[in-house]
């Protein structure tokens, strides 16, 4: 029998109010028949679920049978969601507005009345029959969500803070009643306060909601990149389709200033592209014939005719929207300990409440001060703000980096950063350039045109590099025949009718050339890592050329910052240790760090070892040779220039390939994670002082539920400012 096909579904979950709640459904989740794993993130509303012989059906029905909703975040319902995300927020707006039109008479009346004022109205206001009747409303009507709420968290055994709420306010409900009706007391009413705590609690929901949407811009902001239409030729005439038109293969016009609609390479035309929002960097990309361009990237200056290789979701923009959107989903695993505090925090406080009752009860004799106390402590207790610490920073965090060409998989590795103190970066690609320049001439520029025209009608990478800088030097070409290439060792070709060799060593020892005369800087050349071209007549050798893989421009600086932040930098290359030592030299990496002569496939053993001496290691690298590494590295950082096996192993994915970007990475993680410790510290300590303080009556009900409801808003706030922190 086959085994059931593993999947994984993201669903958008309605009707969350705290961690209890986001808690409460991932362990419903988890324990459904065929569930391998579900996580549910307060922050964005959404679960992430991966099960094998279930469907989505019956996961959505489980949410649902536990009071809250749940819709499959997909194509097919992406403007459902919305629309019902839009629906939701008018709603509450008009509950909050309801809600303070009702209570502000209540709570202005009181002041006045506080502050010694005897007018009609005054005393209109505080009738118990005007009171009941604004406060009905408010209780019942825009207070029915805790109910509800609160019937379903009993019901499941797994109180939260809509408990507290219902209990609370409808506590201070039923003592009004009792005591402007049944004692004739009307100067001990509490409507006012019953409504006050549900318009600010409802009030600070409403911030937190649009405040959620704000750390939510970077998705948004990567989906408007995506355009709607594409200019395609098709039967030779040009029309304007929808992007759902366009199919691989379709030949597509783009003109100075238009988005490119999907990924392709260039038919005709050269144009500089800003690919500012893949890699962060603000200078525009050169492009020709043949050069890949990526969707939501825009054409600056020149007329283009491309190819398309990519549609839909195969696009770079398209997965970079899915990596953002499950980096914003996923957990970190410091958010544990909030998950675990959070589930046992509201049975804790309902003990806590009940204590205050019988305590203040016996100790004071006054039952109805007892009752406020007990209130007190059961609004302020809500653990809103300690559910919403830690996903929001990470959803601002991975939203940050996202910005500026950062792509971090998700909250584990974006914690995981914050705790690197050693880096290993491999030469190739990383730290140097990964394309050979010449370095070096010796002899005259006689010699520069005949190894220009040889290598003219080569393939040979190295070839390449010396064609483009005769192309520089302006060198001379010369006619030639008989063009032979000798593979592993060189080429030869005869001009004015003289056999010239240009190739390596080994070839010049075959043909029995000496070259003593050039030995000595052939040697100290390739000490320094570089590679050198000899090129010789059919008697002697004339001249060499020297070329190596350029360092990058940028690190010597990256590789210091680095340094300074305290991370010990290492460097892998298969280069002998003299030629590697030389460029450790040159960008700063200590002797003792390089790691040379290593073969592709020993790097992760590399890695292992630092991991072996206690070390938490982090491998930056780009090709398919450094997957192992990569994966195997606390945290893998693959350059974007790379290749996409290097890119699906790493946690993180640099589109610049800037190594300055791997210090970013590091600063963002540890801000990120000290925005979370605040977070955490303050909500903790919000909690800790708050309810002994409500507990002893120095808090009433109405202070209670305005600090609980803007407890959340400030770790909100505190999370957003990590924008700015990091601008492009």
């Amino acid at each position: 029998m086959a085994a059931a096909e593993t999947k994984m579904d993201t669903f958008v979950i309605t009707g969350m109010t705290c961690a209890n709640c986001s808690a409460r459904i991932e362990k419903e989740l988890n324990g459904q028949p065929g569930v391998v794993n579900a996580t549910v993130n307060l922050a964005t509303e959404k679960a992430s679920v991966k099960y094998e012989g279930t469907t989505t059906e019956k996961l959505i029905q489980s949410v649902e049978n536990i009071g809250y909703g749940a819709i499959l975040y997909d194509e097919a319902h992406k403007q459902k969601i919305a629309e019902e995300k839009q629906a939701y927020l008018k709603k509450m707006l008009f509950d909050l507005v309801l809600s303070t039109i009702l209570t502000l008479p209540l709570m202005l009346s009181m002041i006045a009345m506080m502050l010694g004022s005897h007018a009609a109205i005054v005393h209109f206001f505080h009738l118990p029959i005007v009171q009941l009747v604004l406060s009905t409303p408010v209780q019942f009507y825009v207070g029915a969500r805790f109910y509800k709420g609160a019937y379903h968290a009993i019901k499941t055994k797994a109180p939260n803070m809509d408990v507290l709420v219902a209990i609370g306010t409808s506590a201070a409900f039923a003592l009004s009643i009792y005591n402007g009706f049944f004692r004739g007391h009307p100067q001990d009413l509490y409507f006012e306060s019953s409504s006050m705590i549900i318009t600010l609690i409802l009030l600070g929901k409403y911030l937190e909601h649009t405040a959620k949407t704000k750390t939510g811009n970077a998705i948004k902001q990567l989906m408007s990149l995506q355009t709607k239409t594409a200019q395609v030729i098709r039967n030779g005439k040009e029309e304007t389709l929808a992007i759902e038109e366009v199919v691989v293969g379709d030949q597509l016009v783009i003109r100075p200033g238009e988005q490119i609609p999907a990924d392709g390479r260039i038919i005709s035309g050269s144009s500089a592209i800003d690919e500012s929002m893949l890699t962060g960097e603000s200078l525009p990309v050169e492009k020709n014939p043949d050069d890949t361009l990526f969707g939501g990237t825009i054409n600056t200056n020149g007329l283009l005719h491309m190819a398309v290789t990519q549609v839909d979701k195969q696009t770079v923009l398209a997965q970079i929207i899915q990596m953002v959107e499950d980096a914003q989903g996923s957990k970190a695993p410091i958010q544990k300990i909030a998950d675990r505090i959070s589930g046992i925090f509201v049975p804790i406080v309902l003990v806590i409440a009940f204590i205050t009752l019988v305590a203040t009860g016996l100790i004071t004799g006054d039952w109805q001060l007892a009752l406020i106390h007990s209130v007190s402590v059961l609004v302020i207790a809500c653990p809103c703000a300690l559910g919403l610490a830690t996903p929001t920073a990470i959803m601002v965090g991975t939203g940050v980096g996202a910005r500026n060409g950062i792509l971090i998989k998700g909250g584990e590795a974006l914690e995981a950063a914050a705790h690197l103190d050693s880096i290993v970066l491999d030469k190739t690609g990383t730290i140097t350039e990964g394309k050979p320049k010449v370095t070096d001439l010796v002899g005259s520029k006689e010699v520069l045109s005949i190894f220009y025209t040889l290598e003219q009608a080569s393939e040979h990478p190295l070839g390449k590099a010396i064609v483009e800088y005769g192309k520089l030097q302006e060198a001379a070409t010369y006619d030639m025949i008989d063009f032979t290439a000798h593979p592993g060792a060189g080429i030869s070709g005869t001009i004015n009718g003289v056999r010239y060799f240009a190739g390596t060593r080994k070839r010049l020892i075959e043909l029995n050339l000496s070259f003593d005369e050039y030995q000595e800087h052939a040697l100290e050349l390739e000490q320094q890592g570089k590679t050198v071209m000899f090129l010789a007549d059919e008697k002697q050798v004339i001249g060499l050329i020297a070329v190596a893989d350029q360092i990058k421009q940028e690190a010597k600086q990256a590789i210091k910052q680095l340094q300074d932040k305290g991370l010990d930098v290492f460097m892998l290359t298969g280069d002998n240790k003299l030629a590697a030592e030389t460029i450790g030299k040159q960008v700063g990496i200590d002797p003792m760090h390089i790691f040379a002569e290593v073969l592709p496939e020993d790097k992760a053993a590399y890695v292992e070892k630092l991991q072996k001496d206690g070390k938490k290691v982090g491998m930056a690298g780009d090709g398919i040779n450094d997957a192992p590494a990569l994966a195997l590295a606390d945290v893998g950082m693959a350059m974007g220039s790379g290749t996409d096996i290097a890119m699906e192993t790493a946690d993180v994915t640099l589109m610049n390939s800037s190594l300055a970007s791997i210090a970013q990475t590091i600063e963002l993680s540890r801000m990120t994670l000290r925005k979370i410790k605040q977070n955490l510290f303050w909500a903790f300590v919000y909690n800790t002082i708050g309810i002994p303080f409500a507990a002893l009556g120095f808090l009433n009900p109405i202070i209670a539920g305005g600090a609980m409801a803007f407890s959340s808003v400030s770790v909100l706030l505190n999370s957003l400012s990590l924008n700015r922190h990091m601008k492009k």
